[in-house]
């Protein structure tokens, strides 16, 4: 499974991906939301993770194009700082399928990972 992780912060994509590594995933990286539009032109992703505040198109823009663009089959984790229920609701009705915020453990990543794609596979056996 290929997951695509967008984040300004390099540490935070060094984290994210090593931990994401360990647990089988292929892992690709992009610093913000433009970057990430110019990278799934060229590598197809099963997952992306992405914080919401980024320079050049942040989190919630990256959704919203994301949905426009690709519709609802690409699954989207959101996770930030930003603890503010307004900005979780706006994510969420974006088409971000979950949110979480920083700081998050590996575990609690997983477990939204797998939570998501038991949903989108109706209950299925995601192999995560």
């Amino acid at each position: 499974m290929k997951i695509l992780i967008v984040d300004d912060c390099p540490t935070t994509r060094k984290l994210m991906g090593l931990s994401l590594r360990s647990r089988g995933f292929d892992v690709f990286f992009a610093e913000n939301g433009l970057d990430a539009i110019e990278k799934l032109a060229t590598i197809p992703v099963n997952m992306i993770v992405t914080d919401l505040n980024m320079p050049y198109m942040d989190g919630l823009e990256l959704i919203k194009r994301l949905r426009a663009d690709y519709g609802s089959h690409i699954p989207i984790l959101m996770v930030t700082t930003e603890a503010d229920a307004d900005e979780k609701t706006r994510a969420l009705e974006a088409g971000a399928n979950d949110y979480l915020v920083k700081p998050v453990s590996a575990d609690q990543i997983n477990n939204s990972i797998k939570k998501i794609l038991n949903t989108m596979f109706k209950g299925g056996k995601a192999n995560v």
